[in-house]
């Protein structure tokens, strides 16, 4: 069973293509300069995760920065690292690279509407059994997702019916200690794609990947899971504000 673990998710900041309306999947577009005022934002919150608004993050440094090899996510992964004063390294693994998007990669949504209106349908109505063309399925980037995960955590990563159904040992949040009154467990940030991201919590949690368009993840969000007695918890999901504050006058 896996020892008490945190991860941190984070996506990355706003890209070039992104910016344009762009599909991007395996395409490696830089970030935009607002990506990389939005990479230094939750950068900032993950070097200080107990000032307000808190997130339920230990207070030790994390054990290692796991990234997409992609810029898009390497580069908000290096602006954390640069936050965090180094203390912890930066680990690339190629599992953690978005879905493949195949002939729709680079191009606009507008131009991808036109030329393939049924596929993309198809696509946004049951991702399991539609792809782009030339692209990646669901259940395959499933794997790679597991793959991830078993390399962050080790072999004995829990699985999606360890515990279900039990009570954990902590109180109803709110009411105890943060962490099952464990002192500072261990804890890895993850920042990545919204696909591959979304396919990594879902198998994490048992969710069925039938679910991939319910847990939306905003640009440089942050999510947080829980792992411990052999029960996975949602304990945050797609907080954005300080993404937003940079919206402020």
């Amino acid at each position: 069973m896996t020892p008490p673990t945190i991860l941190a998710l984070v996506r990355h900041g706003e890209s070039e293509w992104i910016a344009e309306g762009r599909f991007q999947g395996r395409g490696d577009p830089a970030l935009s300069e607002s990506g990389e005022r939005q990479a230094a934002a939750v950068a900032a919150r993950l070097a200080a995760p107990q000032r307000m608004p808190s997130l339920p993050l230990p207070d030790g440094p994390p054990l290692a920065i796991w990234h997409s090899p992609l810029r898009r996510a390497a580069q908000t992964a290096e602006a954390i690292h640069a936050a965090r004063g180094d203390d912890a390294p930066l680990r690339p693994l190629d599992a953690l690279t978005e879905l493949a998007q195949g002939e729709w990669e680079g191009l606009t949504h507008d131009e991808v509407r036109a030329r393939w209106p049924g596929e993309l349908a198809a696509w946004r109505d049951d991702p399991v059994h539609n792809h782009a063309p030339g692209g990646e399925s669901v259940p395959a980037a499933l794997l790679r997702a597991r793959e991830a995960h078993t390399t962050i955590l080790g072999p004995d990563t829990v699985t999606p019916d360890e515990g279900a159904g039990r009570a954990p040992a902590e109180p109803v949040l709110g009411y105890g200690r943060a962490f099952e009154g464990r002192a500072d467990p261990d804890w890895n940030i993850i920042v990545a794609h919204d696909g591959i991201l979304r396919l990594l919590m879902l198998d994490l949690l048992g969710i069925g990947s039938e679910h991939f368009w319910s847990f939306p993840l905003a640009l440089a969000s942050v999510s947080v899971l829980d792992i411990g007695a052999g029960l996975v918890r949602l304990r945050a999901h797609n907080l954005d504000e300080h993404i937003a504050a940079l919206d402020r006058p």
